[in-house]
């Protein structure tokens, strides 16, 4: 289903977060774990998109797997480093011929094992760019083409320390075409509520879906600071986690409360779609629903509205 349709049936959406598995044995549990989420009826899944040709090839084979042998609609991260147009426009077709409607399109990081990477080599540097070629491919998929995407940062692009500067990149690459914004995740809800105001302050009207993850454990909350460009944890949630001395069990509890109570103010508070971070598990997904008294999307869709 193209990401527009989407928008328009569900007032508030929920979508999760896969990244390709690098072993056949993690690919048969990732997809255990998609077919048992698949029962909570997200709005769509996405897959992430690394830098690297193997990783590049599991990504398109993930997206296909889920469009083929699910019920779900798969979006395909995209991004512009280490591609030229003529790659970028092969891979393009070849979502479009496996009935693959939407992209999230990004900039994107270099492969750690290519630091020295020469960007000046890829099509395209910027976001903004990729977003205005994609729009351009009006006949793939036919008629509106494909449903895009882009990245938000609630506490602010890493890349850019002006914030207002920040704001005028992100309307860019609105007005070259993304149909909707997803945010980088964040533990602050006050941090995604000041975004969204200055996205309206910018005269950008497009969706803003909130980015969500559970921490799950110590490791998983000192990776995650660093794999989202230093994304900030609050000294109360540093302290509750602290407080579960070593108690695996006690901090993965802490954190799907914690991801609880910023998605029920979140709702509270009318954000138009909530993307959750799943680390290719299901558990913690699933707890929060429960937590939040429903069986599924749907049922949290229609709490919402009343």
């Amino acid at each position: 289903m193209h990401i527009l349709d989407i928008f328009h049936a569900h007032p508030t959406t929920f979508s999760f977060e896969f990244f390709p598995p690098k072993t056949d044995r993690a690919s048969a549990e990732l997809f255990e774990s998609i077919v048992q989420l698949q029962a909570l009826r997200p709005s769509f899944v996405s897959v992430t998109y690394g830098a690297g040709g193997s990783t590049r090839e599991r990504t398109h084979d993930l997206v296909v797997r889920i469009q083929r042998e699910t019920d779900l609609t798969a979006v395909s991260h995209l991004t512009c480093v280490c591609h030229s147009r003529e790659e970028l426009g092969a891979i393009l077709d070849r979502y479009a011929s496996s009935g693959i409607e939407n992209i999230l399109a990004l900039g994107g990081d270099p492969p750690q094992n290519m630091a020295n990477f020469d960007r000046s080599r890829d099509a395209f540097q910027f976001a903004e760019q990729l977003v205005r070629y994609v729009r351009s491919l009006t006949s793939v998929p036919a008629p509106r083409g494909f449903g895009i995407g882009v990245a938000g940062f609630p506490e602010g692009h890493p890349g850019t320390p002006n914030r207002l500067l920040e704001m005028d990149h992100l309307k860019r690459k609105v007005d070259a075409g993304a149909d909707y914004i997803c945010t980088q995740l964040f533990f602050s809800n006050p941090d995604f509520y000041d975004f969204r105001e200055r996205c309206e302050l910018a005269g950008i009207k497009v969706p803003i879906l909130a980015g969500i993850m559970p921490i799950t454990s110590r490791e998983n909350m000192v990776r995650m600071a660093a794999l989202a460009l230093g994304a900030r944890i609050p000294g109360r949630l540093q302290r509750a986690i602290q407080r579960c001395g070593e108690d695996p069990p006690a901090v993965a509890r802490v954190g799907v409360h914690w991801a609880t109570e910023q998605c029920r103010d979140l709702l509270d508070n009318q954000v138009r779609g909530i993307h959750f971070y799943t680390l290719n598990r299901s558990d913690a997904t699933r707890q929060i629903y429960q937590n939040l008294g429903v069986k599924d999307s749907r049922a949290l869709e229609a709490r919402r509205r009343s």
